[in-house]
Formats: C-alpha cells, structure tokens, sequence
C-alpha cells in the first residue's frame, strides 16, 4: 500500500478505535436514543458508521444505484456487539481492496451513480471525512442530549 493510503487508514484507525471504545460505554437499550425525531438514533447513527467502509468502498469501485441500495437492503444492526463486529469487517474489507490497487487504479477516476467523480484516492479521502462526520454528531449526542460524554481522545 502506498504511503499515502497508509496515513488515510491510520486516520480511519482512529476513528475505528475511538468508535470502539464508545460502543464499549453503550448498551442496547442506548440504540434508542433520538434526540431529534426525524434524524438518526443513536444504533442508527452506529449502524451507519458501520456500513460506511463496505459501502463507500462500493462507491470508490463502482458500484451501481441498484447495487448499493442490495447492500444497504441486506445490512440490519440492532446490537452494540453486531454494530461493532461489522465496524471491525468492513474496515478491514475496506482496507484489503484498498491494498491491492496499484497507483494507476488509486488515481482512476469513479463516477458515483449520482454523478460524483473522484480517483480512488480521491474516495478513500471522502470515507475518512464521512467518517469522522458522523462520529462528530454522535459524540455531540451522547454529550449534548445525554449527558453521556464518553471522555475519549477524538484526535491524536
């Protein structure tokens, strides 16, 4: 894997950890917290961030409309044990696509079937935002709504 790949995963990595280590604080019952009624729950926010690495890997690879509306049909996470197994499989599934590219597919450009298009790269940069987007609302849920600050380090 090329240098630069490396530091986007290890960012993913930090990310991926700190999730860990809020699920580690979470119970089943937790899931159902919403605090704005026409947004995500918390197990749906977590479900999300789960199937975020498998599906925008999808994405970067092509995937069609269809395709990632089968993916996300078949993905139903309604416990911290599953929401964290699957965190732990689409990272790694993310991180083995990843790792076989060579330069010349990692700065090939995708087109979304929304009509996005980045290189590879170029995807894999947008999954390290996402990621981090959505693990900044559920913090400022569990935090805000909740009074449940997990006291975890959010940047190295």
């Amino acid at each position: 894997m090329n240098m630069y790949c490396q530091s986007a995963f290890h960012q993913l990595e930090i990310v991926v950890a700190s999730l860990s280590e809020i699920l580690g604080q979470l119970n089943d019952e937790d899931l159902k917290y919403r605090p704005t009624s026409d947004k995500f729950s918390v197990g749906e926010i977590l479900e999300h961030l789960a199937t975020i690495p498998a599906a925008d890997g999808k994405v970067a690879a092509g995937a069609t409309e269809e395709e990632m509306q089968s993916f996300y049909d078949s993905v139903s996470l309604t416990t911290v044990h599953d929401i964290s197994t699957t965190l732990f499989e689409h990272f790694a599934q993310l991180k083995f696509q990843y790792e076989h590219y060579s330069e010349d597919h990692l700065f090939t450009e995708i087109t979304s079937w929304w009509n996005v298009t980045y290189s590879r790269y170029e995807w894999l940069l947008e999954i390290v935002a996402h990621m981090y987007h959505h693990r900044g609302q559920l913090h400022a849920m569990l935090v805000h709504t909740y009074n449940r600050d997990p006291e975890i380090m959010l940047f190295e």
